[in-house]
């Protein structure tokens, strides 16, 4: 989901808000008895417990500065200035800082910043592989790819092709896809762009993990080639029963044409629905779309993504999604999908029941930690967590919990790195009213500085316990390399490299100054987040392991819990509290426990305020 595409209209930004290791383990895996155990497992065998990170493309790596968009490839994306001084932004610069290109528009930085393109592109993705190999990265999702004319491309000209400024020769791709019946699936032509990202496919699958592709199948950009015609021909167009027409185009009598946009957003118009859900003609170039990029050139499943990510799954159908579902398991029995809810269970469960998603960017997870983590004097208490913790991993059935996304954040919400820095704000899980609160622009109070040093101890602890906790944990870029932000579009700055040196962040929004924040990459928050991944992908245990809670304390703030599979026990002790909390336990007794880094057995533990420690029989 996007926001930037509307951030001009207040009420509806709310309103949407509120809304709102390649070898696969075996399908013998036994997976913990929860209460809602009895429901079939119809999750693939990949992806329980993977280590995920999500990239937003544009803002990863520049891997090729020959293909940069220009001006005119902005041409149907807010803030619709295509004609304005343009340049490809400084990858290192200060973000809040207006450059001299953007000065001579006279606007202020938050219309500039949904201007600026950085050039990140599917070659720079291709570069930092071994990147995320290194961090224990499982498997990449990546936003939307498909060409459109917006930094973060949920406005999609078509989604059988990849965008062309993200592949070597944009401009002979573009002439290209005008050669095709866009009706006509054999008319389709593969461009550059679309095999590189076939070789993006090939080089994540080489390195052992997986890839899936984002599928905005609610709603299209005005430059979509289908409202294109339907604007230009009305009733006459083949694609006159696409979208919702409102009112046909009659100038003899004064009426415009009209019709329904996402939310009542016009540059966003969105498909039509039936009771069979998506009508025929989008639901068929939409399977098309979804076999070409699962079975490119018809050479196999080898060779295409791993699943999908669904934006904005609740706008669409749940008969779309069962059909969809069918289609996509033919295709490949093995293939992830899951979907972008921000809905409690009662209203999340019936999109989990086997006949339409494996799992969801479980932002659920992120509340809960938020409450207890990130809060302060407002927390809750270890049994209120240990509580709501225990009800979502039960929801759903065991495979879906071993799957369900474990974010802290992502490109629609504050990052990690800004979340522990405003404490004792509004809560996270009031999603609209956070969202607004977080945004820069709409809180001038919120603190969108550098985190300081006692503030990235809670950061570590929280990623920490997501990566020790039950469910597929992920990522956002850049959190592990110490990247902090307010809402969008904060919190989609260019990566932050190691081998890039980047101006401080001097610049407020008003283009006032503070006191220099020093930006690069954070060695030592990467390695925390790296020692994590490797115990996840090394031991069983934590990767698919039951979880069962051994002790907590409301007072101490803290508890210890056991992820168990097989003979192979973790046992964690986190302490999120202000004093040293010593730890037994009857299953210490015995000296089998070692700490898992420092190799010692244990039978007995302290652990120091805002840490943790790890212990296991392995």
């Amino acid at each position: 989901m996007n926001d930037s595409y509307i951030t001009p209209i207040k009420p509806l930004l709310q309103r949407l808000k509120i809304i709102l290791a390649k070898a696969a383990l075996t399908a013998a895996l036994a997976l913990p008895t929860l209460t809602a155990s009895t429901q079939k497992d119809f999750t693939p065998d990949w992806s329980k417990g993977i280590l995920w990170y999500q990239i937003f493309p544009e803002r990863f790596s520049n891997g090729d500065p020959k293909n940069d968009p220009k001006a005119e490839d902005q041409n149907g994306a807010y803030p619709f200035d295509d004609t304005s001084a343009f340049r490809i932004h400084p990858w290192t610069s200060d973000w809040y800082k207006l450059q001299p290109y953007e000065q001579q528009n006279g606007k202020n930085i938050y219309f500039n910043l949904q201007r600026r393109r950085y050039g990140g592109d599917i070659q720079g993705i291709i570069n930092k592989l071994d990147y995320l190999k290194s961090l224990g990265v499982g498997a990449v999702y990546v936003t939307p790819l498909f060409w459109s004319p917006s930094s973060h491309k949920y406005d999609a000209l078509m989604y059988h092709h990849i965008d062309p400024t993200f592949g070597p020769d944009p401009e002979g791709d573009k002439k290209l896809i005008a050669t095709e019946n866009p009706l006509n699936p054999d008319s389709w032509v593969w461009t550059k762009a679309d095999k590189l990202a076939l070789k993006l496919i090939d080089e994540v699958h080489k390195r052992g993990m997986r890839i899936i592709f984002d599928g905005v199948f609610n709603h299209v950009g005005v430059k979509n080639f289908a409202f294109q015609d339907l604007e230009k021909n009305q009733q006459a167009s083949p694609y006159k029963d696409w979208f919702i027409v409102q009112q046909w185009r009659d100038s003899a009598a004064g009426k415009p044409f009209q019709y329904k946009g996402w939310f009542g957003v016009k540059t966003l118009p969105e498909f039509r629905e039936d009771s069979g859900g998506i009508v025929a003609g989008p639901k068929q170039y939409i399977f098309n779309a979804t076999k070409r990029w699962m079975n490119p050139m018809g050479k196999g499943i080898a060779n295409g993504i791993d699943g999908w990510r669904l934006d904005v799954a609740y706008d669409v159908s749940h008969a779309f999604w069962k059909d969809w579902r069918k289609w996509v398991r033919s295709i490949n029995p093995q293939a992830y999908m899951t979907a972008e809810l921000v809905d409690p269970i009662a209203k999340t469960r019936p999109y989990l029941q086997g006949d339409e998603f494996d799992a969801t960017m479980n932002y659920n997870f992120a509340f809960i930690v938020h409450d207890f983590f990130v809060q302060d004097s407002t927390a809750i208490r270890v049994s209120q967590f240990d509580a709501r913790l225990k009800e979502m991993r039960e929801a759903f059935g065991g495979g879906v919990a071993l799957n369900m996304q474990n974010l802290m954040n992502s490109h629609d919400a504050t990052r990690i790195g800004s979340a522990v820095a405003n404490p004792d704000g509004l809560r996270f899980g009031d999603w609209g009213k956070y969202f607004n609160w977080s945004q820069k622009s709409n809180n001038k109070a919120y603190n969108a500085r550098k985190p300081t040093p006692d503030q990235l101890k809670k950061q570590k602890l929280i990623a920490a316990f997501q990566l020790l906790y039950l469910g597929a944990p992920m990522i956002y870029y850049g959190d592990e390399a110490g990247m902090w932000g307010a809402n969008d579009p904060d919190c989609r700055k260019p990566m932050v490299w190691k081998e890039k040196a980047y101006e401080p962040e001097t610049y407020n929004p008003d283009q006032t100054v503070h006191a220099p924040d020093a930006v690069a990459f954070n060695s030592e928050l990467f390695s925390w987040y790296q020692k994590f991944a490797k115990l996840r992908n090394t031991m069983a245990s934590v990767r698919v392991g039951d979880y069962t809670t051994l002790a907590l304390d409301d007072t101490g703030q803290w508890f210890a819990f056991s992820r168990k599979y097989g003979k192979e026990e973790t046992i964690v002790v986190v302490n999120r509290g202000s004093k040293p909390v010593n730890f037994t336990h009857p299953k210490l007794s015995g000296g089998t426990f070692k700490n898992v880094f420092s190799k010692k057995a244990a039978k007995r533990v302290t652990v120091a305020p805002m840490d943790l420690v790890v212990l296991s029989n392995k």
